[in-house]
């Protein structure tokens, strides 16, 4: 049973800006609806490993574990750097050919999966955060944890694809003056910065 509480804490857990709301909205922004949509596939794919590691208890163990907790973290910090490296310097222009659409969808998708699985943040907090809603009356809580995963993974997907089409919808407006383009590119490169620093200053 889903309960009126879980879908309220949902909800504000996606709907709060974070690694992943910040590159679907980049996406949508800079690659149209399609990027928004893909980027939005790849984060909710990114989360699927935590909750399979919540609902094995694996989190437990990178939870004791401070050379796995560390190792993964530094991963994540790595690739956020990587992304806001990559933002930072990009001053290409935006083109709508549909040239090389299968390899740069790929790429969307890999790139916001490889954001969510590198923060093992993601699994301490599933690990803390699901067994609140499981019913003490349930025979077996697996089943209840399946439910209620997919239906978080569910919310995830859909904030995150309106996130991306209200990007998509001011992209005219931001495509009309190239100084404020490259002025958001390099906001979402020190965006992507903070967030790297702000994962390697996290304790356990």
């Amino acid at each position: 049973m889903v309960s009126t509480e879980f879908l309220i804490t949902s909800f504000i857990v996606v709907l709060i800006p974070g690694t992943g709301v910040i590159y679907t909205v980049s996406s949508g922004l800079f690659g149209g609806w399609r990027a928004g949509l893909f980027a939005s596939l790849g984060c909710t794919a990114g989360i699927i490993p935590h909750l399979i590691a919540s609902i094995a208890g694996l989190a437990a163990i990178l939870h004791m574990s401070a050379v796995a907790f560390q190792a993964m973290k530094f991963a994540g910090v790595a690739y956020l750097l990587y992304l806001a490296w990559a933002t930072w310097r990009d001053k290409g222009s935006i083109t709508f050919s549909s040239s090389g659409v299968d390899t740069s969808s790929q790429n969307i998708v890999v790139r916001g999966f490889l954001l969510n699985i590198l923060n093992p943040k993601l699994s301490i907090f599933f690990l803390a955060f699901m067994p609140q809603f499981v019913s003490s009356e349930a025979g077996s809580p697996l089943p209840q944890l399946l439910l209620l995963s997919s239906v978080f993974m569910a919310m995830t997907l859909a904030v995150f694809i309106v996130y991306g089409l209200l990007a998509h919808s001011i992209r005219t407006y931001v495509l009309a003056s190239p100084g404020f383009l490259v002025w958001l590119k390099r906001s979402f490169g020190a965006m992507f910065a903070a967030l790297g620093a702000k994962l390697a200053l996290e304790e356990r």
